[in-house]
């Protein structure tokens, strides 16, 4: 694993090693040789003299629902400016930071748990001609490796469902922002009608799986700190895409993309899950935008 994906195990034992299940979350995400399957996936669909860059990569290294769509939302959330430092928690493979980094010119600092996620993050980074512009760190978002208010904006998609502790990683969050900084948050919570469907993308069982309401993350939100200036339910946005995507997967036409690259042959498993989970009300699509005072 490349020297600047540096283990921060001593800091998350004081964060508290019972609030997030670490090895089995790694377990479910980790495998070796993703970035080659990415780059493979992107001489498949493209061709093998294809250029490799934050757009072309996209359909590959955006592993969270709708892709870079959602990451272009986030985008226009946080108003990015050329310049600014931003920090990226659960980066995964870096998709999103490096293109944040292409398209606005900020620098990405992306902190994941999974080491396979960082090697292969780094990997496209250096790929993509960014590795100057994308920093990845192995530790946890409980305990975050960067200092306090080192950062003008963070953000984070589909991430919270793996902890349990979000209390802790509201703060960490806040803690690393400058005051005035802002938080884009991408996030699945609890629905009314009973747990989520699994095998899912985000866990492979219930016992690494931690939804919360959108009231208790609204709370959570509000006690560590945040004012929030934007909290969106899109469900029914997501209703939609994923109805493609059902579609596709019934006509067996559906192209291959991050969730396969990464995830392997439990994919098409997992999203026929993620689709139910979203259809019969286990699940509410939350996107919020918070900002700490000063």
């Amino acid at each position: 694993m490349p020297g600047s994906c540096r283990s921060i195990a001593a800091r998350e034992c004081e964060a508290g090693r019972g609030a997030m299940k670490t090895a089995a979350v790694a377990e479910h995400y980790g495998s070796a040789g993703i970035a080659e399957r990415v780059l493979a996936a992107l001489r498949e669909a493209k061709g093998p003299d294809a250029p490799v860059t934050p757009d072309a990569l996209a359909p590959f290294d955006h592993f969270h629902g709708r892709g870079v769509v959602a990451t272009q939302e986030i985008a226009a959330q946080l108003a990015l400016q050329p310049g600014e430092r931003v920090l990226d928690i659960g980066s995964g493979i870096g998709g999103p930071a490096r293109w944040f980094a292409a398209t606005y010119g900020v620098h990405v600092t992306g902190v994941d748990l999974t080491p396979e996620f960082c090697a292969a993050a780094e990997t496209l980074n250096a790929a993509t001609g960014l590795g100057d512009r994308v920093t990845i760190r192995n530790g946890s978002a409980l305990a975050l490796p960067v200092p306090d208010g080192a950062f003008d904006a963070a953000y984070s998609q589909n991430v919270i469902m793996n902890i349990a502790d979000k209390k802790q990683f509201y703060r960490e969050a806040f803690r690393a922002l400058r005051p005035g900084g802002r938080l884009a948050l991408s996030n699945l919570c609890a629905g009314p009608a009973g747990e989520p469907y699994f095998p899912a993308p985000w866990a492979t069982t219930r016992e690494t799986s931690f939804l919360a309401s959108p009231d208790e993350m609204r709370a959570d939100l509000i006690a560590a700190g945040f004012e929030i200036a934007e909290f969106r339910d899109i469900t029914e946005a997501m209703r939609e895409v994923q109805r493609r995507t059902r579609e596709r997967l019934d006509k067996g036409d559906m192209p291959k993309v991050a969730v396969d690259i990464i995830m392997g042959e439990r994919a098409r498993e997992m999203q026929r899950n993620s689709i139910r989970t979203i259809e019969d009300g286990r699940g509410i699509a939350i996107e919020a935008l918070v900002r700490k005072p000063g």
